[in-house]
């Protein structure tokens, strides 16, 4: 009997221990049930995957890599405590990578780019699971920048956009938010769709910086 090999799995490509151990962290981050400053006990970690301390160990020091996570002396790994001003610088340079990005991009779309980046859109609107917002908001991010053919561009901005998750789905959870950056998004698209590089860049610039000013609104024990 011949072997189906159309139904093997082809582990090479299956999430290490690490991997998941490292989604599982960064997400409980993003979504606040890891809050700034506080400790991630890799004992516990270990645990509750019923591994060892080493896969949480590698964890860790790839979320310390991205900014997230930070080792203290007689504490351990901690949460990355971000202050307002340097929220605000990392938001700044998010809006100088994309913005780049965008105007290596633009020349380059093609039908078959504004089809993905609405499809982003339209998913982005109709989803009511506030977890997959930042999610879908990346997607329909990064599809423009896909024709610049520029992955380590692109791989460098994910990692400031990781950096700013846990504060991106309270601004997009708040003062209607979400309804803003799904009416920015289609304004981009159709931007883009003119072919006008610096009037996309620019709009891309301000849609950016627009979600770091309504944020800082709205962070928790700041004045609004």
């Amino acid at each position: 009997m011949p072997l189906n090999v159309d139904d093997i799995p082809n582990l090479g490509k299956a999430p290490s221990t690490s991997d998941l151990i490292l989604k599982f962290i960064r997400d409980s981050i993003a979504d606040g049930s890891l809050d700034e400053g506080e400790p991630i006990r890799q004992d516990d970690v270990a645990r509750l995957f019923n591994v060892s301390k080493i896969p949480v160990r590698e964890a860790l020091k790839r979320l310390e890599a991205e900014g997230l996570v930070e080792f203290h002396r007689n504490r351990g790994a901690v949460v990355t405590s971000v202050s307002e001003p340097e929220i605000v610088q990392i938001f700044e340079v998010r809006a100088i990578l994309e913005s780049n990005a965008l105007r290596l991009s633009v020349p380059f779309m093609t039908e078959k780019t504004f089809e993905k980046a609405q499809a982003y859109c339209d998913a982005f609107a109709g989803e009511t699971d506030v977890a997959r917002w930042s999610e879908l908001n990346w997607q329909f991010h990064s599809c423009l920048y896909e024709d610049a053919e520029r992955p380590y561009l692109v791989s460098t901005i994910r990692s400031v956009n990781d950096r700013l998750e846990r504060y991106l789905r309270v601004q997009l959870t708040l003062s209607h938010g979400k309804e803003t950056a799904d009416r920015e998004h289609r304004e981009l698209l159709a931007i883009c769709r003119t072919g006008n590089v610096e009037k996309a860049a620019a709009f891309l610039t301000d849609h950016i910086m627009g979600a770091c000013q309504s944020l800082q609104h709205h962070l928790p024990g700041r004045r609004a």
